[in-house]
């Protein structure tokens, strides 16, 4: 039987509160989601300002990043180097920059995703919570 890490209530929280400093330091409106290594929704917060779609595309944006254990980001340049069929991918959902995988050892034990900025600064968000964890 392998063993791997899982993320800890008190891990979700050190994230959460990492990507949320990170998103009042630039002043940014957005939606922070946080999933497990399948998918499933641990943490989901959406600041003051964020618009109420923000509050879908997180979720989406961290379970893809989840499931295809890489950034959300990746999918989204495919598709626009013309690999569209991956719009029709199982599973996947809010394929736009933004979600980022929790690694630990080499497992990945989940995703955060963030939606309310430029992709780019909804990815340094994520990042920002991420690196909470040491």
């Amino acid at each position: 039987m392998n063993s791997k890490p899982v993320l800890a209530l008190d891990d979700v929280k050190r994230i959460a509160a990492a990507a949320e400093a990170e998103a009042l330091k630039n002043q940014w409106a957005v939606s922070i989601a946080i999933v497990d290594d399948g998918g499933h929704l641990l943490w989901l917060q959406r600041l003051d300002g964020a618009a109420p779609v923000s509050a879908h595309i997180a979720p989406g944006k961290a379970r893809t990043s989840a499931l295809g254990r890489r950034e959300s980001r990746v999918y989204e340049e495919m598709i626009n180097q013309g690999r569209t069929s991956f719009l029709s991918a199982p599973g996947l959902e809010a394929l736009l920059e933004g979600g980022v995988p929790i690694l630990v050892d080499g497992h990945c034990v989940g995703a955060v995703g963030v939606s309310g900025v430029k992709s780019s600064e909804d990815a340094q968000i994520a990042k920002a919570g991420i690196a909470a964890l040491g």
